[in-house]
């Protein structure tokens, strides 16, 4: 794998690229979900904790206020549960929905949205305890250990300043009104989730680019596999050669089986011979029914004397018909007066091959 990897020295194809996608083997870092979410649970505390907190002291306000009216006994208990499970939920639930979105959009914005079917098909060589034991003790494992202590490091560090921040509020030391509680928290929490979002923005950044590098360095190709990724898409040419000579056969075989079609046999005499066929009212010009040349071109005459076709020796034109006609077509234009010329001919001579001939045509 080293010895590879030393010789990878070409860029990844759009195949291997697409390939790889769809592994999930792209650059990518989990934080940067983080860093969404807590961008949209900041933007969602700054717009709702505002009126959050309000709620929340009015009601603490309101149940402190009026202990009396409240009777505590087990049976309440339940509702109590019920009420405040309703009232937190009502409160979390923006944030969950934001944070939901934004993670989902994260996640779009490193896969550039496309899907990676085969991340989720079942991979049972993930359960060996062997590849997981050197999985984790893996370049990459080391990786993200470093990632994780830094994680650590971030939230303990924030913990510490925003605790030692929170401490020196007045509200811990001097009476302050029951409504500063409200804005306490408000101030508090956007202060917590700036920091923490600024702190593994920064993480983020360098995780993901430490990936974007290994990821092109992972998929770099040696020419091999280039030439070998070429050969594949284009097929082997062991199959190509053989589907060619399977072509190539089935065509002489349609070739040899329409020469008693033919009008005339024009020959070389012996290394060409092109069968040409011509019927007034259906041909706009004379066509070319089989052509030939050393063994196929005998083969192509012995059919023909078998079923008697006139058979004319012109060597210019034999070589002409054989280079720039084709099988199934109408002849080049520019033979148009010397195959005239030459049918002129079998068509004078030849007049016994045409009554049978045009039978022939007539039983086919």
């Amino acid at each position: 794998m080293a010895e590879q990897n030393d010789n990878a020295t070409e860029k990844p194809t759009d195949k291997k690229l697409s390939d790889s996608h769809n592994k999930g083997q792209f650059a990518q870092a989990a934080e940067i979900q983080m860093v969404f979410g807590l961008i949209a649970a900041y933007f969602v505390l700054l717009f709702t904790l505002g009126d959050q907190s309000r709620f929340i002291t009015e009601f603490v306000a309101s149940v402190l206020g009026n202990l009396e009216k409240y009777e505590i006994v087990s049976h309440a208990l339940p509702q109590w549960i019920m009420m405040g499970f309703l009232m937190l939920f009502g409160l979390l639930l923006p944030m969950l929905a934001a944070t939901t979105v934004a993670s989902i959009l994260a996640g779009g914005l490193q896969s550039r949205f496309k899907a990676t079917p085969e991340v989720v098909e079942a991979k049972f060589d993930k359960l060996n305890p062997v590849t997981g034991f050197q999985r984790v003790f893996s370049k990459q494992g080391l990786v993200k250990m470093v990632i994780d202590l830094g994680k650590c490091l971030i939230v303990a560090a924030l913990i510490y300043t925003g605790v030692h921040d929170v401490l020196t509020d007045p509200i811990f030391f001097t009476p302050v009104p029951i409504f500063r509680l409200g804005s306490f928290i408000y101030d508090s929490s956007l202060m917590l989730f700036f920091r923490l979002a600024i702190a593994m923005s920064g993480l983020a950044l360098l995780h993901y680019l430490y990936q974007l590098k290994k990821t092109e360095k992972d998929l770099m190709m040696t020419k091999q596999e280039i030439k070998d990724e070429q050969r594949q898409a284009q097929g082997d040419p062991n199959v190509k050669m053989a589907q060619r000579a399977m072509a190539r056969r089935l065509l002489q075989r349609q070739m040899l089986a329409d020469v008693p079609q033919a009008d005339v046999i024009i020959t070389n005499p012996t290394h060409y011979a092109v069968a040409l066929k011509y019927e007034r009212g259906v041909d706009s010009a004379p066509v070319v029914l089989a052509k030939g040349h050393n063994s196929f071109a005998q083969r192509i005459k012995s059919i023909g004397a078998k079923f008697e076709v006139p058979t004319v020796e012109n060597k210019p034109i034999a070589r002409a018909l054989f280079k720039f006609g084709q099988v199934g077509k109408p002849i080049p234009s520019q033979l148009y007066q010397a195959i005239a010329e030459i049918l002129g001919y079998v068509y004078r001579t030849h007049r016994y091959y045409f009554y049978q001939l045009k039978s022939r045509r007539l039983k086919s």
